[in-house]
């Protein structure tokens, strides 16, 4: 059996355990520390060396249609896995129970997890599928129950918007599934990338002609549309990306972690394992110009609404969405380069977002208000926490030293390399990359007026007397630090882990 099995059980198993009634807060720690002490082994004992998913096990469900319960992992996988736990593990320490169902908030945050780590483990499509379909169900109820402000209204947007790209997404997985020759369809991500790999895929391609004299589409077309838009939409491409601020404001600080920093990255890993390996250039370069504009609408438009934000909450929830701009770039450049760094800006961005909203919900409990014309020199009565909300202000800017300073330069190396060499002038992709380049200023503008505007001049009376951040969440968040840190220092720690699987797929 495999140990990736365990990896998904132990967070179901202390949400059952908490549901019992055993103590749901000591369970949820004790299966978070567990799943991250079993993913840093499982990482630290990985052969790099050996190409493929290593530690799979099969179990076929309906063979018929060639699904099966597979899991297995290779570098890229573990990297995502490691910080589905060591995120949970900080999710769940700075979490504070609510005055009523305790058991239940936990539970939920528990099965978020699992969620999102069955979703990284699966070789299978279909339980990728299904496992990121299972986490959104907590996170509606965590929303809607326990968030802040127009909840109701919140918890309804993300579902609305998040079903509308998973049933895209659906459409586009068994377009994929129809594309293979009968006899050898699968949902197995490697059988797929081999058929794509021998030409076997959409040998019996059909087409469309267009009304209008808009010419002629293809199925192949059609289901690389399909894939990278759902997949799209539950990252929060632009112009499908209003669902993300206001779900993260009203949200309770774990749930808004463990989203943003983890189950957002379900659809930037799919288009890694599912439109990277499978469609060949000349496909994905006939939507190149369509998916950059969008992808600036993300960095430059978003960007400046983040900007005009007066409240941190929904401040940090534009900015998450702007940060996606960045990875999408990376993904599109279809280079080595580009695609490290996208790689690489999955784990520092989930990792500086996720220390941003809990330092954000440890000013909303303290405070019981996040918008700046209520807040300042709050870096007198609690300098630990303004001084992590600085360190974590600069990781998320890009400052040298942190691993999201090494996820961008690559991103914007590979961009600016690829596309056809323009015969006079920028290609696509070039002016594309000076746009984004842009968005590093307008980034450093809203975070550093943010920490000026929280944390610097007078201490407003009602806020001198503020308790400081406690040791648990204060430790959480330094752990989350930390590692933005070393990844920063020496980021070829991180790409030696996924660099074999990028040049794999």
């Amino acid at each position: 059996m495999s140990p990736l099995l365990f990896l998904i059980l132990l967070p179901i198993v202390g949400a059952l355990l908490a549901i019992a009634g055993f103590p749901a807060r000591r369970v949820a720690i004790a299966a978070a520390a567990a799943n991250v002490a079993l993913s840093a082994g499982l990482l630290f004992s990985f052969d790099f060396t050996a190409s493929g998913y290593q530690l799979v096990t099969s179990c076929p469900v309906v063979p018929s249609l060639g699904i099966a319960f597979t899991l297995g992992a290779d570098g890229l996988s573990l990297a995502m896995l490691l910080l589905s736990t060591v995120v949970t593990l900080a999710a769940v320490c700075v979490a504070r129970p609510p005055q009523t169902n305790s058991a239940w908030f936990y539970t939920c945050l528990l099965f978020i997890s699992a969620g999102a780590i069955g979703a990284f483990a699966s070789v299978d499509a279909f339980f990728f599928y299904m496992f990121h379909e299972l986490a959104l169900v907590p996170t509606f109820l965590l929303i809607g129950i326990w968030g802040s402000g127009d909840r109701q209204t919140a918890a309804w947007k993300i579902t609305i918007y998040l079903a509308f790209g998973s049933f895209i997404l659906l459409i586009g997985l068994i377009g994929l599934w129809l594309a293979m020759p009968v006899g050898s369809r699968s949902f197995d991500m490697r059988v797929i990338a081999d058929q794509a790999r021998q030409g076997a895929l959409f040998l019996n391609d059909t087409s469309l002609v267009l009304p209008w004299g808009w010419g002629t589409i293809h199925g192949v077309q059609v289901t690389y549309l399909l894939l990278f838009l759902g997949f799209g939409i539950l990252v929060s491409l632009f112009p499908f990306h209003t669902w993300a601020p206001q779900a993260y404001a009203s949200a309770p600080a774990p749930a808004a972690m463990l989203h943003a920093g983890v189950l957002k990255k379900f659809g930037l890993y799919g288009i890694l394992r599912l439109i990277t390996p499978v469609f060949p250039p000349e496909i994905a370069s006939q939507f190149n110009t369509f998916l950059l504009v969008l992808l600036v609408g993300n960095i430059l438009y978003v960007g400046l609404v983040t900007i005009s934000q007066r409240k941190l909450d929904l401040m940090l929830g534009y900015s998450s969405v702007m940060h996606m701009g960045y990875i999408f770039l990376g993904l599109l450049a279809w280079n080595e380069i580009g695609l490290t760094g996208a790689s690489l800006m999955l784990i520092a961005h989930g990792l500086s977002i996720a220390a941003l909203f809990a330092l954000c919900g440890e000013l909303r409990e303290r405070t019981g208000t996040l918008d700046f014309s209520d807040l300042g020199g709050l870096a007198k009565p609690m300098p630990a926490l303004g001084l992590l909300f600085g360190f974590a202000t600069m990781a998320s800017i890009g400052l040298p030293g942190f691993a999201n300073f090494a996820g961008e330069v690559m991103v914007f190396f590979g961009a600016f390399s690829a596309g056809v060499p323009a015969a006079t002038g920028f290609n696509a992709f070039q002016i594309t990359t000076v746009i984004a380049l842009w968005g590093v200023v307008i980034s450093a503008v809203y975070m550093l007026r943010a920490y000026r505007r929280i944390f610097m001049g007078p201490v407003p009376e009602r806020w001198q007397s503020l308790a400081d951040i406690g040791t648990g969440p204060r430790l959480c968040i330094i752990a989350l630090i930390i590692l933005l840190l070393i990844a920063g220092f020496y980021p070829q720690l991180l790409i030696n882990t996924i660099a074999p699987a990028l040049i794999r797929l």
